[in-house]
């Protein structure tokens, strides 16, 4: 078993989530006396390519900056038309296919509509809605009549299945039809994959048939859990790059027999390969088809939920970074910040930032920004973070279409930012 350094394993896991060079979409900076090249659009095609590193992409409700699932695409392909993402998910033409579907993955997930049948396979164990059975067991009018609402009105939310259910009038608690019912007999037939998302309106998940948001093919395709869970494993590996067990266990939620048996199965076949990392306590898996670049360069900032940090224990291995996101922590106990953002530079998480978009007063609002040393414990060279972090919440705000940034005094890089920015804010 060759054992890899850590500096090696970390440009791994960059080149296979994306994030080794900067993104094309990115305008370079012009040279003296030219003007910049024009920026290269991202394209649908672009986007596939990143899918097919990342595989997913995670959604969740809070909104302090920026949606979760538009985020990391940000991070890999530069700026980019929200609409790609948009279409992907919640468009289906003849012209133009669904290329994601949502299903409970790593949690709730765009995958590509082709792995949608793996994760309905039965190698991943039934979530939190699977406490919903003895409801749907005991109110089995209830699930007819919703399937009946939706196939008459989808795509539909929860609360206008309500509704109809009930012609508008107000139920009292208990009552059969009551909002909590309705809500959790759809996230049961959702979580089961008989109903699916149609679109979205806001944030609020439409319910729609599954058989008129899936091809025939997809939807009837069987794949045995067994095979489901190697090729969910070797996605995880090729999505990693290199990662332990446990890592690639947790990028689709999978059991822990269930990953186990398969890893062991993908090292006899040749996908995986046992490897030592530099200072890891356990051992890792290579994916047999990753590669590691010379160097790393270019500049991104990673929301809580993206794929290269959202297992803490493996962010902190590979990178030497503790990160815990502290919305729910009380504002008093906050460390860094309410909705914190890692920033990546040249391979290296160098700092933390704190992100809301102020959309009332067109501001990109950073209460605190905080610099971290480096692996080798110096300190990371301030004015150049501070520099490109400015360049990177610039080219954010615009994305956002907000129209300045304004940087607060938290942290020990908070008048390094602001000196780099207030030249430049309006």
């Amino acid at each position: 078993m060759r054992t890899l350094r850590l500096d090696t394993a970390r440009r791994t896991a960059l080149k296979a989530q994306g994030l080794a060079a900067a993104p094309a979409a990115r305008k370079p900076a012009p040279t003296a006396g030219t003007a910049a090249p024009a920026a290269r659009e991202p394209t649908r095609r672009q986007l596939t390519g990143t899918l097919n590193r990342i595989k997913l992409l995670q959604l969740d409700s809070v909104n302090v900056a920026m949606r979760a699932h538009y985020a990391p695409l940000l991070a890999r392909l530069g700026p980019y038309d929200p609409a790609l993402v948009d279409d992907a998910a919640w468009v289906d033409t003849a012209r133009r296919p669904r290329l994601l579907v949502e299903c409970w993955a790593h949690e709730a997930s765009l995958v590509p509509v082709e792995d949608w049948p793996l994760l309905m396979s039965g190698a991943k164990r039934r979530g939190w809605w699977r406490g919903y059975e003895r409801l749907v067991d005991e109110s089995t009018g209830l699930v007819d009549d919703i399937l009946a609402v939706v196939k008459d009105l989808g795509p539909v939310g929860a609360g206008a299945i309500e509704r109809a259910l009930t012609g508008g009038e107000r139920r009292t608690p208990g009552a059969w039809w009551e909002r909590s019912d309705v809500k959790k007999v759809c996230e049961w037939l959702f979580g089961t994959g008989e109903l699916s998302t149609g679109t979205r309106r806001g944030f609020e998940r439409c319910y729609d048939l599954t058989e008129r948001v899936l091809p025939a093919h997809v939807r009837e395709r069987r794949v045995d859990p067994a095979e489901a869970a190697r090729r969910l494993v070797a996605n995880a590996a090729d999505a990693l790059g290199v990662g332990t067990e446990t890592d690639l266990r947790d990028y689709y939620r999978l059991g822990p027999e269930v990953a186990r048996t398969a890893v062991g199965e993908l090292v006899e076949d040749g996908t995986l390969e046992p490897v030592r990392v530099e200072g890891w306590d356990r051992h890792a898996y290579r994916h047999s088809d990753a590669t590691t670049p010379r160097s790393v360069t270019g500049r991104a900032l990673l929301c809580p939920f993206d794929p290269l940090i959202w297992e803490r224990a493996r962010t902190e291995r590979l990178f030497g970074f503790r990160y815990r996101i502290e919305i729910y922590v009380p504002a008093a106990k906050r460390e860094y910040g309410y909705y914190v953002f890692p920033f990546l530079l040249d391979g290296q998480l160098v700092g933390r930032v704190d992100l809301k978009a102020d959309r009332a007063a067109s501001v990109l609002r950073v209460p605190g920004v905080f610099a971290e040393p480096d692996l080798d414990g110096r300190g990371v060279d301030r004015r150049r973070v501070a520099a490109e972090l400015a360049a990177q919440l610039r080219e954010t705000a615009a994305w956002l279409e907000l129209d300045d940034v304004a940087v607060g005094d938290a942290g020990n890089l908070a008048a390094e930012l602001r000196a780099e920015v207030s030249p430049r804010s309006r």
